[in-house]
């Protein structure tokens, strides 16, 4: 990757709203704000003074970094569209990161990744020399019996629980989320041929309307 690579990360796939600016793998400012609701408000301003704090504008961006989950439904979305409308607006590419990348990231191989999932369940990937496992959404009491899980390497949500249960080691991941998504953006700048899409992993908390759609009339 030559010089004067900036690459302009976030993320609001949980209960906060993350950027990150990375120029020619320096990390030039990093900004995390926690919160539950408002990030489709909070992000773009987030954004702005990231870029400011770096000393540098819309117009020097290399290419976007987003995390694309599996997380808050509602928050991937919100950083997918943004990602995929900059890098529309800007003629640069945009580089979709999951959370179990970030994770995996600088760890050693073989190691298993988990992201926190509602009604006591995680989402798991594992993570191989030759590669990753397809994710999926488990609970714990499914790993517990499988001997594929016994001494492995766990980072992230429910780490400790993991491996006292399974005999392994727990690793802390090794960057910030945010600063994560800007590293492997940058490491993926050259070959990324994809626009960012959600992991969305299971079906949205969503029902369809139990009210019929109202009926059409004709013009009288």
């Amino acid at each position: 990757m030559g010089s004067n690579t900036h690459i302009l990360a976030f993320d609001t796939s949980a209960a906060h709203c993350a950027a990150a600016l990375l120029s020619d793998h320096s990390l030039r400012s990093l900004r995390e704000e926690n919160m539950g609701r408002g990030q489709a408000e909070r992000l773009m301003p987030l954004l702005d003074e990231t870029l400011t704090e770096a000393g540098l504008g819309w117009n020097d961006l290399s290419a976007i970094g987003v995390g694309t989950g599996p997380g808050n439904f509602t928050g991937i979305r919100i950083s997918v569209a943004t990602a995929r409308g900059l890098a529309l607006a800007l003629g640069i590419p945009a580089i979709g990161v999951t959370r179990f990348d970030t994770l995996a990231f600088g760890q050693p191989r073989p190691c298993i990744t988990l992201v926190d999932a509602p009604r006591g369940q995680f989402y798991l990937q594992r993570f191989e020399e030759s590669g990753a496992a397809p994710p999926k959404l488990s609970m714990l009491d499914e790993i517990d019996t499988r001997s594929g899980y016994l001494n492995q390497r766990w980072i992230g949500a429910h780490a400790e629980e993991c491996a006292a249960r399974l005999s392994g080691v727990v690793s802390e991941p090794t960057l910030a989320c945010v600063e994560a998504i800007a590293r492997i953006a940058a490491n993926r700048i050259e070959t990324n041929t994809t626009l960012p899409a959600p992991l969305y992993i299971r079906p949205a908390d969503a029902a369809p309307a139990r009210d019929a759609a109202p009926e059409l009339l004709d013009d009288a």
